[in-house]
């Protein structure tokens, strides 16, 4: 018994047991591995970060700095000018009028775009068979460049030959002049912008999708009708992406450009009406048809700061708007 005794104790008094002694090449190992992976990820995120800090951070940088000077592009140089800029832009009527312009822009194509991308999503929600072709042919005009797209609207919009006038004249409604009347130039630039809605549909057909379908079986058997369904069950189920979009649209119907510019502006005729110069119009006026580049990048600016505070408020508003699953509300 007392030869046997012995190992026992033996094993017992080791100073380190063989639980501990496996595991610290196993957590070595687990270490390495772990800095394999962090390093692999830093290399796969290092062109990104690249070009954020080069094209972004620096670029930015350098607007905030042309802002206080007046650039001559001719000879390289910039003299300091203060807050000139800024007093200029205070007092230029353009400023505000492109200002109210984009506003009035952006409330009315965010509510549309929304509202159009939503009704084909639900749209494609419920067909089963080619679906995949039906999304594909939803999706094609958003790959339309959008000079192609100003072309066919310049023609669709033409007040006398156009073929929404003609399409309206069926039903004994006489069109306006789209691309003439003051009032109707900034709706023009909005149908146009709904061509390419496909991108915003395709966001809220994935938000669909993954609604639970328990939750209309539920609501059908306690009768609610498909309306009822919509709004209690739907809406509240994809708030978080509608409001998404909602954040996202707007920022880019604040920057609007493309459209406005293709439609009234490109012929640089002088005789472009003042509903359709919105405020990126008139930056890039400033920048690239008077070269005032300090101007127009206390243009820019301005209008960073603008989209700052009006996404601020969307994000305080959306916390008390938004449902997300798991929480409490």
């Amino acid at each position: 018994m007392a030869v046997t005794a012995a190992p026992t104790a033996a094993a017992g008094t080791s100073a380190e047991p063989p639980a501990t002694r496996v595991g610290r090449p196993a957590g070595r190992r687990r270490s390495v591995a772990a800095r394999r992976e962090a390093l692999a990820g830093y290399a796969f995120i290092l062109p990104w970060v690249a070009g954020f800090l080069i094209f972004t951070v620096v670029s930015m940088s350098w607007s905030a700095v042309l802002s206080f000077t007046n650039y001559d592009l001719s000879t390289n140089t910039a003299e300091p000018v203060g807050f000139e800029n800024y007093r200029l832009l205070a007092e230029d009527p353009k400023v505000l009028m492109s200002l109210g312009n984009t506003f009035f822009y952006a409330l009315l194509a965010v509510p549309l775009e929304i509202a159009v991308a939503l009704a084909l999503a639900s749209l494609l929600n419920g067909v089963r068979r080619g679906a995949g072709f039906f999304r594909t042919v939803f999706y094609l005009p958003k790959m339309t460049p959008t000079v192609a797209t100003a072309s066919i609207f310049l023609l669709l919009l033409n007040g006398n030959t156009g073929a929404i006038n003609s399409f309206l004249s069926w039903f004994g409604i006489q069109g306006p002049q789209w691309l003439v009347d003051p009032p109707w130039v900034k709706p023009s630039i909005v149908i146009m912008s709904l061509w390419g809605v496909a991108g915003s549909m395709v966001i809220l057909l994935a938000a669909l999708q993954n609604v639970p379908r328990e939750l209309y079986e539920a609501a059908s058997v306690d009768g609610a009708s498909k309306l009822r369904q919509f709004f209690s069950i739907t809406v509240p189920m994809i708030s978080s992406t509608l409001f998404f979009l909602v954040i996202v649209n707007t920022i880019a119907a604040l920057q609007v450009f493309d459209q406005a510019y293709l439609l009234f502006f490109r012929d640089n005729n002088g005789n472009n009406p003042d509903a359709a110069l919105f405020f990126g119009v008139y930056l890039y006026q400033a920048a690239f048809q008077q070269f005032n580049f300090g101007l127009a990048a206390a243009m820019a600016w301005l209008l960073f700061v603008i989209i700052l505070v009006i996404t601020g408020i969307q994000l305080k508003l959306g916390d008390r708007l938004v449902y997300y699953e798991g929480s409490r509300q």
